[in-house]
């Protein structure tokens, strides 16, 4: 099965997605694909199955999800707890994960033509080598395409994200790339795995739990969250609609929060930068206030050099981790 399902929508469906697609459109959407072994158990067949089965759903998903337009798809595919489930699911899920990487390579002028870019985000060391290094050639080959993305978070869970990110903050301090004062909630947002997507829009979890289950808990804060009942097996463009028609009811409302949270985080940051000023003022021995002109030349100077410093920083974590991928490559070769 493909990683990208081929087909186009039938004429009902064309209908209600144009209909649909009148209101606000969710650009990244994020899945939690609940279900498989239930499905298994319902069928009667082996888990393997409903997890293969599971693989081909989002095969199908991600076509209804380019037909609606949707640019971004993020999905739940392994949490790092899947690790203590019994020895020979893990290991059918690891044959899997082998399975679908190599097919994907095998695809890549598909994904050429939908411009889909892989990206495959989670704690990478913790899978076995030769799966690292199939992730890491798609990752490689698909990094220049920029017409949707895909999102795949394997080994990952979202409190292990969190605190790799505060990690990556306490090196650049260390190695002098950071000021201690550099570290703020809009640093840590560019140290996620997710740095370079924007929060899902939409967050859906199907089988009927009501849980993030540790996935994007900070990404998340201000997304529509839907909990559907169907098994992620038996998902369908309907249910897709239903979930966009629920994001769509809740819009204006969720945007609402969103820059009002922004426009605090700019007010916070902005206090920080007065304050350095105030301090750096009183060590130069002027007034409370200090002169207008001076205090307004420091302002500029801290923002300027945050900025400068944040950059450098971050051009430094793109390469660590960039030349993590390179170096599997290197060594499958």
């Amino acid at each position: 099965m493909s990683w990208i399902r081929e087909g186009e929508l039938t004429i009902i469906e064309r209908f209600c997605a144009n209909i649909i697609k009148a209101g606000p459109m969710p650009k990244h959407v994020a899945f939690i694909m609940d279900g498989n072994r239930r499905y298994a158990q319902k069928c009667h067949v082996e888990r393997q199955q409903g997890h293969s089965e599971g693989f081909d759903k989002l095969a199908q998903t991600l076509r209804w999800c380019l037909n609606l337009g949707i640019q971004e798809v993020t999905v739940y595919a392994f949490s790092i707890e899947n690790f203590k489930r019994s020895k020979e699911e893990v290991d059918g899920l690891m044959d899997l994960a082998r399975q679908k990487f190599s097919r994907l390579l095998e695809e890549q002028e598909n994904l050429k033509k939908h411009g889909v870019c892989i990206r495959v985000l989670g704690d990478l060391p913790l899978l076995p080598v030769d799966i690292q290094e199939l992730i890491a050639q798609a990752v490689l080959a698909t990094r220049n395409y920029n017409k949707c993305f895909l999102n795949v978070c394997f080994a990952y869970t979202s409190r292990h994200e969190i605190s790799n990110a505060v990690r990556e903050m306490a090196w650049g301090v260390e190695q002098g790339l950071l000021e201690p004062s550099d570290v703020s909630e809009s640093l840590l947002d560019k140290c996620l795995y997710t740095n370079n997507s924007p929060d899902p829009d939409l967050l859906i979890r199907t089988s009927g739990e009501v849980r993030l289950s540790d996935f994007l808990l900070w990404q998340t804060s201000h997304s529509c969250l839907v909990f559907q009942s169907v098994l992620w097996p038996e998902y369908s463009f309907w249910n897709l609609c239903e979930a966009i028609l629920r994001f769509q009811m809740n819009y204006g409302a969720l945007q609402k929060a969103r820059d009002s949270y922004m426009e605090e985080r700019r007010r916070q940051q902005m206090e920080r930068d007065q304050d350095y000023v105030t301090r750096k003022l009183q060590q130069e021995g002027c007034a409370s206030h200090g002169d207008s002109r001076r205090r307004r030349t420091l302002l500029q100077k801290c923002t300027a050099m945050r900025e400068e410093r944040i950059q450098g920083f971050l051009q430094a974590l793109e390469h660590k981790r960039a030349d993590f991928f390179e170096r599997l490559c290197t060594v499958s070769a």
